[in-house]
């Protein structure tokens, strides 16, 4: 199997490698249009801030590829952020691909949501073999709200989307690279898809 990790200088990849290679699989680093094209499975990581993240996509033309792609691909973190319209953070325009926004937390909630929280409502394949109420490892300051793709939900003061799902396409807003033997299922499930 080809798995493909979108290098685009915006990631948290190395964690993803090596939560891969727990797997027993090996994940390719590019940012070739080909290879990401060729690949049978596609991650697509994020950490940092929207706007430079949108315009290191553009500047390698990935911003146009990774809408049209057929194969699975999972958005991580920042990765989801971007997969939906729009984005609060420097009102970033993302790649459109999940219909929906990415709202700052309101001020009297602490920011940034880290550390462990627990995800309900799962709705997805890939949540396969994980109860309800499992935690996973989180890392934000801005989020989705519940719509009409999410597949999975967490509370902090309200509840959000912390996971969405529509056609090819997942994101997940915890890592599950840092997520311990909860987080390796969904990566594993996701390489079944």
């Amino acid at each position: 199997m080809r798995i493909v990790i979108i290098d685009y200088g915006s990631g948290n990849i190395q964690s993803i490698q090596f939560a891969l290679q727990r797997l027993g699989f090996e994940g390719i680093l590019s940012n070739s249009i080909e290879e990401i094209r060729g690949a049978d499975k596609v991650i697509f990581p994020g950490v940092g801030e929207a706007q430079t993240a949108m315009q290191k996509l553009k500047e390698s033309g990935l911003d146009t590829v990774l809408p049209t792609l057929k194969q699975p691909v999972l958005g991580i973190c920042l990765g989801m952020q971007l997969m939906c319209d729009f984005s609060e953070e420097r009102n970033t325009k993302g790649l459109g691909i999940f219909e929906t926004s990415v709202i700052r937390f309101p001020k009297e909630v602490r920011t940034p949501h880290t550390g462990w929280n627990t995800i309900n409502n799962l709705q997805s394949a890939l949540f396969e073999g994980i109860k309800e109420g499992d935690f996973m490892y989180f890392v934000h300051s801005y989020y989705v709200p519940k719509c009409s793709e999410s597949i999975a939900e967490t509370a902090y003061d309200f509840n959000y989307s912390s996971a969405l799902q529509k056609d090819n396409f997942y994101g997940v807003q915890f890592h599950p690279e840092k997520s311990g033997t909860i987080g390796a299922q969904v990566l594993s499930n996701f390489l079944k898809l």
